[in-house]
């Protein structure tokens, strides 16, 4: 059997010009209002939609966006009404670096990268436990 593909995925958007401005403005998503309630978008192989219906989901929706800088997105992800929750943090030897923010309306979402964050040292970024790796400081 071949492994099926996960090809739309659905954000809670109770604001939906909110959620439409940070995620065309922060990860250049394509997006479009497909009804009242609903605006879909288009984000590289991805697409998806902005439900005005759906519940916030504060502990995580379950995907990471992949980009090349992720202290520069964080920073637009807060100039564009967004709030880093955890600041970038390696996942080990080879497996890349996460972190984690809430989007206008409260989702909370993992960004991905495989390169080290910009400006953050070394030392820090291979040491997820370390308690300067962690926290809402961008600046590293």
């Amino acid at each position: 059997m071949e492994p099926c593909r996960i090809e739309f995925i659905t954000i809670p958007a109770p604001d939906l010009a909110a959620a439409a401005s940070f995620y065309g403005q922060v990860f250049g998503f394509s997006i479009r209002q497909f009804s009242e309630r609903f605006w879909v978008f288009k984000a590289g192989n991805l697409s998806g939609g902005l439900d005005r219906d759906l519940a916030v989901c504060s502990g995580g929706i379950g995907f990471s966006i992949t980009v090349p800088h992720m202290v520069s997105v964080l920073k637009t992800v807060v100039a564009q009404g967004g709030r880093v929750l955890r600041a970038p943090y390696s996942l080990g030897a080879g497996a890349g670096f996460c972190a984690r923010f809430a989007d206008p309306n409260g989702n909370v979402l993992e960004l991905h990268s495989s390169s080290p964050p910009e400006g953050l040292s070394p030392a820090v970024a291979e040491d997820r436990d370390r308690p300067s790796a962690r926290g809402d400081s961008i600046d590293g």
